[in-house]
């Protein structure tokens, strides 16, 4: 694709042209992903980890646990916890997917997936985590990890999402995340007391098969 703008856009502005680059994301994403039936969404921090770490294995459980239940797992597609992610679902015979992101320091995507997508842009990318996730799953990360979990609990916030379970596992990690939003920010009547319930806090993959299990079973009855 961009071999083909740079043809057409010699000698003229290439921005307009953008657009075309931005729409075959979409497309690809839209047509690749609307076939993978549920899926849950698992995020966490691309730094390498050894697999007989805490986070790396609670991870790969919470993924195989989803995949045995039938849901997609959906992941950044880059190394440690989205590693672990990936591996766990491909063990249990699941569908493993990878959004992986092209940026300056080159991820590449880890060798447990089984349906890889590449995004240039990283817009494009978060529409897929939310558009076909039945749930967040967020383990420990840094800002990329952040981002995809307030963004998550900020669609819900304002309703421009159905609410859907949005889950941090590590109580310890969180903890300190967790008192500023009950403190400084709550007190500062920026969020409600009501907004601190749109996410769950657990530590256990139990804890966060169980949390998605009761929300499909609750939204099954609704339907009927």
């Amino acid at each position: 694709m961009d071999e083909i703008i740079k043809k057409i856009t010699t000698g003229t502005n290439e921005e307009p042209w953008r657009i075309f680059r931005i729409m075959a994301e979409f497309v690809d994403g839209f047509e690749t992903l609307s076939r993978i039936g549920p899926a849950v969404s698992i995020f966490g921090s691309a730094q390498k980890i050894k697999k007989n770490e805490r986070y790396y294995k609670i991870a790969e459980r919470i993924a195989f646990l989803l995949a045995k239940m039938g849901f997609a797992v959906i992941t950044g597609g880059g190394s440690g916890i989205m590693e672990a992610a990936n591996r766990g679902a491909k063990m249990a015979g699941g569908k493993s997917i990878g959004l992986n992101i092209q940026i300056p320091t080159e991820q590449k995507p880890n060798r447990y997936i089984n349906t890889l997508l590449q995004f240039r842009y990283f817009f494009c990318r978060k529409v897929m985590f939310v558009k076909y996730a039945s749930a967040f799953v967020i383990l420990p990360g840094g800002f990329g990890t952040l981002d995809e979990f307030f963004e998550a609990i900020t669609l819900i916030q304002t309703g421009r999402s159905e609410p859907f379970p949005v889950i941090l596992v590590g109580k310890q990690y969180w903890q300190g995340l967790i008192q500023w939003l009950n403190t400084t920010v709550e007190r500062a009547r920026n969020i409600s007391h009501k907004d601190l319930n749109i996410f769950k806090v657990v530590d256990t993959p139990d804890d966060v098969v169980k949390i998605i299990k009761d929300f499909s079973l609750k939204r099954k009855k609704e339907k009927k």
